[in-house]
């Protein structure tokens, strides 16, 4: 027999929950996982349960961050037009500032 895979909380996790997405919905999803340093599970799991989400910096979550700048000014330049990329703009700009700060970031999922 296996061994058990418990959470941080020594919780078996044995329940599946699926849902489906657009393609759009999923990159979003992606993107905003990345910049957090979590997992996906943990990830939309906090969404849920609408707990904060706390952002350690680290070389991980520094590199999404930077990865994910770049991208949206290659794509925009300085005009932003797509609502997503707003979001994730602003949530970006919220963790650098944050992390300017502290060593954690507390960011709200919405």
């Amino acid at each position: 027999m296996s061994a058990k895979n418990l959470d941080k909380k020594g919780r078996i996790r044995n329940k599946v929950i699926a849902f489906r997405m657009s393609s759009e919905e999923n990159e979003l999803l992606d993107r905003k996982v990345l910049l957090s340093g979590h997992t996906k599970q943990d990830y939309i799991i906090s969404c849920i349960l609408n707990k904060e989400i706390v952002v350690y910096g680290n070389p991980y979550v520094f590199r999404s961050l930077h990865d994910e700048l770049i991208k949206i000014i290659e794509i925009h330049g300085v005009n932003i037009a797509d609502e997503d990329d707003e979001d994730v703009i602003e949530w970006a700009l919220k963790m650098v500032l944050a992390m300017r700060k502290a060593k954690k970031t507390e960011i709200s999922p919405y």
